[in-house]
């Protein structure tokens, strides 16, 4: 009988498979390959036809890319594009809590603002501005004594930075009171339990947590202020646009100066980007428990070599 109880467990030990006896094989994505190979095709037809049309005169373009004037344009162009954030991240703070505001009066007026501002396009403000000497050529501000030429203090760069600052803080407070309204409720609760006050607790504890949602759209937005900047061309401040505008005047090399001003708008754009990913992976630290990988990171993830035995901690 021990023979047989012998035999009979033999085969059932012999039939487990061992670690080795498994073959891994690869998943493989002819998809992913053949549009792949698509892409690739259709962008070098379009490479090619663009560096081999004569007529978008690449040796003007590159002759001018480093031009004094552009540069001074670009210049002012990213001139603009901070003082212009810098009010309206500013005012959009002001007027976010304003709408927040339990006092009615302050409510409707900060909602009034962000209505009109909103609602009327930016080129038709920047013009508004341009042109605000044709209603108050002299502007007194309500105080005696004071008597100021509004051509003289209305300046092409004065009503760039009051156009778009202003439109720019309409947008910046619904982006400001969306991040605030996402913080819990019970933080500011437990703030008024301690007795902080209202704005304390909003500078030390509800905005900080909020930045992690302002961040993202903020950052789109001065990627869209800088591109809106070129509107200011219409007022002959002399930014980016206006600067290639000026040359193919003179020259009639219209279309290589405009992809001139557009290297150089995809370039800062670039930067910036670059710089709003930072920032948003620096504020996700207190979110996220692992931070999503730089740039750097996923351009080696995406030449190494996946093994798939390697990644399950099998033997290759």
């Amino acid at each position: 009988m021990k023979e047989d109880s012998a035999t009979l467990t033999a085969p059932a030990a012999t039939a487990e498979p061992s670690g080795d006896a498994y073959t891994v094989v690869k998943a493989r994505h002819p998809g992913r390959w053949v549009s792949a190979v698509v892409i690739l095709a259709v962008a070098g037809l379009l490479l090619r036809s663009v560096l081999t049309n004569p007529h978008f005169g690449w040796d003007v373009v590159v002759l001018y890319l480093s031009e004094v004037s552009i540069g001074r344009g670009i210049l002012i162009t990213l001139e603009l594009t901070a003082i212009s954030m810098v009010i309206g991240t500013v005012l959009g703070v002001i007027f976010a809590v304003m709408r927040l505001s339990t006092n009615p009066v302050v409510r409707t007026a900060a909602f009034g603002y962000v209505n009109f501002f909103r609602g009327t396009p930016v080129l038709v403000q920047l013009l508004f501005w341009f042109n605000l000497a044709a209603l108050y050529p002299v502007i007194t501000l309500g105080i005696p004594g004071i008597h100021l030429d509004a051509n003289q203090l209305i300046t092409p760069m004065t009503a760039a930075i009051l156009g778009l600052g202003l439109n720019q803080g309409a947008y910046m407070s619904e982006i400001v009171r969306a991040g605030i309204l996402s913080v819990d409720n019970g933080q500011i609760e437990a703030a008024e339990a301690l007795g902080i006050t209202r704005m304390q607790t909003m500078r030390r504890i509800v905005l900080p947590q909020a930045m992690r949602v302002i961040i993202p759209p903020t950052g789109n937005e001065t990627i869209g202020m800088l591109k809106a900047t070129s509107l200011v061309s219409v007022i002959s401040v002399p930014e980016l646009l206006y600067s290639a505008q000026v040359i193919y005047a003179r020259t009639f090399e219209t279309i290589p100066m405009l992809i001139v001003a557009s290297l150089w708008y995809l370039l800062i754009t670039s930067v910036l980007t670059v710089g709003q990913y930072y920032l948003e992976r620096r504020y996700a630290r207190g979110n996220q428990r692992a931070l999503p990988p730089t740039p750097l990171q996923q351009l080696k993830k995406f030449f190494r070599t996946h093994d798939a035995l390697s990644l399950k901690g099998g033997r290759p």
